[in-house]
């Protein structure tokens, strides 16, 4: 999925992680906007990136629920999630996801909130 959309990580620390998306035929809905589907699918690697940071040696996560508001739409730029660990627990992660647009000349803009339940999983590879 990542491949797909272009997903760059921009920066990775314990508990955050930032992500973007370039503007492209692959992330857009039919009037030309960003669509509702990739913004969730940014949200969904970020929060679930920075999950990952604080998960026991030897575990993955795997998203149980989220739950995403769109606060606008935008085309052209691109857009940026920053995903945040509210709380990290024995079985349940509770992160949150940020999603900016940012325009050709810098100027960034909300885009969608979302918060995430997450569990760890063993790998299984």
């Amino acid at each position: 999925m990542m491949n797909h959309l272009g997903v760059r990580l921009l920066s990775a620390m314990v508990g955050e992680v930032e992500l973007s998306v370039p503007y492209s035929d692959k992330v857009t809905q039919q009037q030309g906007g960003f669509h509702g589907g990739a913004i969730g699918a940014l949200a969904d690697i970020a929060a679930g990136y920075a999950a990952l940071t604080v998960s026991p040696e030897g575990m993955e996560v795997t998203t149980v629920e989220y739950k995403i508001n769109f606060l606008s739409n935008f085309q052209g730029g691109e857009i940026r999630a920053i995903g945040r660990v509210t709380k990290a627990g024995k079985r349940i992660i509770v992160a949150t996801a940020e999603v900016v647009h940012i325009d050709d000349s810098g100027k960034r803009s909300d885009c969608a909130v979302m918060q995430s339940t997450l569990v760890p999983v063993p790998k299984t590879y």
